[in-house]
């Protein structure tokens, strides 16, 4: 059995048009977090943080684009489109208590992540529990 290399193929669309979710993963499915795209079916990848989960569904995402177009299918187009994401620059300020600001700098270092790290996973969290209670 010989392994088919598949060429790699510039996608019609741009990784950020296409609507991506990312949602916690619990401890018995081996933590951290998963990355899927509605428009793309089986399109998913996963990782320890936040930025791995994007950097590797980046790669997820290209190698579905190439393996579609090796197997003559068509690749969707963004058909979830919110206009938040769209305009999303990816910088967020927020003003906060400085006792809170204390509390999650000293949670930052006793788990050994950054500062931006960890509220990026606290608010990622938060937003995939809330999504399973929609």
């Amino acid at each position: 059995m010989s392994i088919k290399k598949i060429k790699t193929v510039s996608p019609p669309h741009a990784f950020e048009r296409y609507m991506h979710e990312i949602s916690p993963l619990s401890p018995e499915d081996g933590g951290g977090f998963l990355i899927t795209f509605p428009d793309l079916p089986g399109c998913m990848s996963d990782g320890a943080t936040v930025e791995e989960a994007i950097a590797n569904g980046r790669d997820a995402f290209s190698a579905w684009v190439a393996a579609a177009h090796d197997m003559g299918k068509p690749i969707p187009e963004p058909a979830s489109k919110p206009m938040e994401l769209v305009e999303a620059s990816g910088k967020f300020v927020a003003r906060l208590p400085k006792s809170l600001h204390a509390r999650l700098v000293a949670m930052a270092r006793k788990e050994g992540v950054s500062l931006n790290t960890l509220v990026l996973t606290l608010i990622s969290e938060s937003v995939g529990q809330r999504g399973k209670r929609v």
